[in-house]
C-alpha cells in the first residue's frame, strides 16, 4: 500500500511532489529514501508532498507511472516531470543536482 508522507504545508504551498517507488526495505531503496527525505527536508521543508510507494504492496501502481526499477524517483511537479532510477537515488550529490533545487529554494 502507498506510504503519504506530505508535509503539512497548505495546498498552494506545495510546490515538489514526488513519488518514490521502492522494493520492500532492500539496502538501495532505504539509502534512496532516506536521501530523498533528507533533500526534501533540508530544502523544501513544508513545500514538498512524498508518495512513497512499495512495489510489492502495490504492483498495480507500476503501470500507472510506467515503473521498470526500484528504486524510481518521479518528480511530478514542478514541471518538466523527472525520473530517477537506481543509483542515480543513492548518491545525494548527483540526486540534488538532477532536482533542480537551489539553496534558496
Amino acid at each position: 500500500m502507498a506510504q503519504n508522507n506530505s508535509r503539512n504545508g497548505s495546498p498552494e504551498r506545495i510546490a515538489y511532489v514526488f513519488h518514490l517507488y521502492i522494493s520492500g526495505a532492500s539496502p538501495r531503496s532505504k539509502r534512496a529514501l532516506a536521501n530523498v527525505k533528507e533533500i526534501c527536508e533540508g530544502h523544501l521543508r513544508g513545500r514538498y508532498d512524498l508518495e512513497v510507494i512499495d512495489i510489492f504492496q502495490s504492483p498495480a501502481q507500476l503501470e500507472r507511472d510506467r515503473i521498470v526499477a526500484a528504486p524510481t524517483l518521479i518528480q511530478k511537479n514542478p514541471l518538466p516531470v523527472r525520473r530517477f532510477i537506481g543509483e542515480d537515488l543513492c548518491d545525494k550529490d548527483k540526486l540534488f543536482s538532477g532536482l533542480g533545487i537551489s539553496d534558496a529554494a
